[in-house]
């Protein structure tokens, strides 16, 4: 008689963050033996994460919103430092950059916005002309992230929308029971990763050997996160002058 599987596919939401921080301890060759060691490692954890979000886009981290226009207002403000507390209408939780947006009308019917920088903003002679928003100009701070459009809604745009998909925060560790805010792809390479931050700390000696093993299972996860599409390579062709 053939042996059953469990039939379920949640150990990353069932992996609580004390289990990771038992995970990267055994790997140092130790175990959290006080209070202050699993607040030491939990510190590490959030620290990692922020790490992450310094080495690029990652997928799962994506997210899409709409703002509503308003007559003459031209920058909106996004926080990501907390999801309660403000009083801005706009106030979206966890936003730290804007990857792509559009002018969405009353129909339903959208028109792309170009991304400029901040010198192209600048350069802009009349900022405060009105008219449909072909464009946009991020601003990251430390507390939020604000949106600038150009042209200025005007009272023919007040009430549409512009949705945008914008890469979100992972999520502070929090509870030791908790569940990490990383899919299953990433759960090995975030064990390893807290392993080698523990290192530096409480074992030096196996920090080289921990770190070369946390970058080979990070570049393995980053290579599997993402999105599957067609790629089309055309070589350029040459005509010769007559």
């Amino acid at each position: 008689m053939a042996n059953t599987t469990s039939g379920t596919a949640v150990f990353d939401k069932n992996f609580s963050i004390d289990e990771i921080i038992e995970e990267a301890y055994e790997r140092i060759g130790q175990q959290p033996m006080s209070g202050q060691e699993m607040k030491s490692a939990r510190r590490s954890l959030n620290i990692l994460f922020q790490e992450w979000a310094n080495r690029g886009l990652h997928y799962w981290e994506v997210g899409n919103n709409s703002i509503t226009l308003v007559d003459g207002q031209s920058e909106y403000t996004m926080y990501r430092s907390t999801s309660d507390g403000t009083s801005d209408a706009t106030a979206i939780y966890g936003v730290d950059d804007v990857l792509e947006a559009v002018y969405r009308n009353s129909s339903s019917v959208d028109f792309p916005l170009t991304k400029i920088s901040r010198s192209e903003y600048q350069a802009l002679s009349n900022k405060t002309d009105e008219g449909t928003p072909t464009q946009y100009f991020v601003q990251r701070f430390i507390d939020k992230v604000t949106i600038t459009l150009y042209l200025t809604p005007g009272s023919t745009e007040a009430g549409n929308f512009i949705n945008f998909y914008y890469v979100k925060r992972i999520d502070d560790v929090g509870a030791y029971t908790n569940a990490a805010d990383v899919p299953y792809r990433f759960v090995p390479c975030m064990c390893s990763g807290l392993a080698y931050h523990l290192s530096v700390k409480f074992a030096p000696q196996r920090t080289q050997e921990l770190k070369l093993l946390y970058e080979d299972e990070f570049q393995r996860a980053l290579a599997e996160d993402g999105s599957s599409s067609s790629s089309y390579i055309t070589p350029k062709t040459y005509y010769p002058s007559v």
